[in-house]
């Protein structure tokens, strides 16, 4: 199932909106009853404000109604292994568990599979806020 996810990544890469760094992120959320949602990063004049492919997604996953996220795909063409940045790795750490997939892609598909524990094993989670 992880090839669907990084082509759905790469599908959002293209829509990037990079004209100022020209690195195109995509990312690709799966909820556990077979959802997809997808963003690309967007960056504005004002740089480096705008907003990760990672931030994007997740917008459209609580539109969507969110759920249980179980996998994770990001893909940069300029990178290979693009994983997401530190403010990102909060935000999926908010809406996903420690073992949810994330799988790190080139430009031929996943190169590497981690869990979003391995990639910030110390989050702050807001389920110990409750």
């Amino acid at each position: 199932m992880s090839h669907d996810l990084f082509e759905a990544a790469q599908e959002a890469m293209a829509k990037a909106y990079a004209p100022y760094s020209k690195f195109p992120v995509g990312a690709a959320l799966r909820t556990e009853d077979g959802r997809v949602f997808t963003g690309a990063n967007i960056e504005v004049a004002s740089y480096p404000e705008g907003w990760c492919a990672e931030t994007t997604a997740l917008g459209h996953y609580i539109m969507g109604g969110g759920g249980k996220i179980v996998e994770i795909a990001v893909i940069a063409s300029r990178m290979a292994k693009c994983s997401p940045c530190g403010g990102c790795r909060q935000r999926l750490a908010e809406f996903c568990r420690p073992d949810t997939k994330l799988y790190l892609c080139d430009n031929g598909g996943v190169v590497e599979t981690v869990t979003m524990g391995d990639m910030l094993p110390y989050g702050f989670r807001g389920d110990i806020l409750k």
